[in-house]
């Protein structure tokens, strides 16, 4: 279970998040949607643990990032929106080096095991710093994914991916889920609709909307993205 307890940070005077509570069960994709400002980053980096919360807490795995942080990130993986590569290792490296900070017993089998699943295969031969956008998002997916954690956090994982890649990596958070908590944030609605069974919609750092995705666009009788403009909408 990954529960969001009143949490809210301030930066200065200005407030990014305003006493956010919500709760995601294993088996649950959620899109995290909102404009650019309304907290979205914010929250990933606190449930995280990069950053503190000024109120509040999260739950991770029944561990407190207050209490305990290195433990509660043993079970998350974490797709930053600028993903932090190490540009001169080859993937299998990287892949290797990420499995041993996690201290893996089978670690060059977990990497050939995420090569394959996020579909690296065809591009092993290169240097990170080679690889185009869509490519290195793969890499930073099968990080997230390589010690096999039971809450998954993605900060626009679809950036830069062609329509073929779309589908692949859509079907591999898919798949995630359905036993992994997987909380993602995307602009694109239509990667919400291909992915995700939930939306929270955040706007000035507030949940302003949180229910399936059917019951959302049958309560409003409209699309997501219509429900979207209509909720940020200043």
């Amino acid at each position: 279970m990954l529960e969001i307890k009143n949490i809210t940070k301030l930066y200065g005077q200005q407030k990014a998040l305003d006493d956010v509570s919500f709760s995601v069960k294993p088996g649950e994709v959620v899109g995290l949607l909102g404009p650019n400002g309304a907290g979205k980053s914010t929250l990933m980096k606190i449930i995280t643990c990069f950053i503190p919360p000024t109120n509040g807490d999260a739950i991770v795995c029944g561990q407190s990032i207050l209490d305990d942080p290195k433990e509660v990130c043993r079970h998350i993986g974490y797709l930053p929106e600028q993903n932090p590569l190490y540009t001169e290792m080859f993937i299998p490296e990287f892949l290797k080096f990420s499995a041993d900070v996690y201290k893996l017993k089978n670690s060059r089998q977990r990497v050939d095991e995420m090569i394959e699943l996020v579909g690296l295969t065809p591009e092993l031969g290169k240097k990170i710093g080679a690889l185009s956008k869509g490519y290195r998002q793969r890499v930073g997916l099968a990080q997230a994914l390589i010690h096999d954690p039971e809450v998954l956090i993605l900060d626009e994982p679809t950036t830069g991916l062609d329509p073929n890649q779309l589908e692949e990596i859509r079907k591999v958070v898919r798949d995630a889920g359905k036993s992994k908590i997987v909380l993602l944030s995307t602009h694109i609605m239509q990667e919400v609709e291909a992915m995700c069974s939930r939306a929270i919609i955040i706007n000035h750092g507030q949940i302003v909307a949180d229910g399936s995705i059917a019951d959302l666009k049958k309560n409003n009788s409209d699309t997501l993205e219509h429900i979207f403009h209509k909720l940020t909408k200043d």
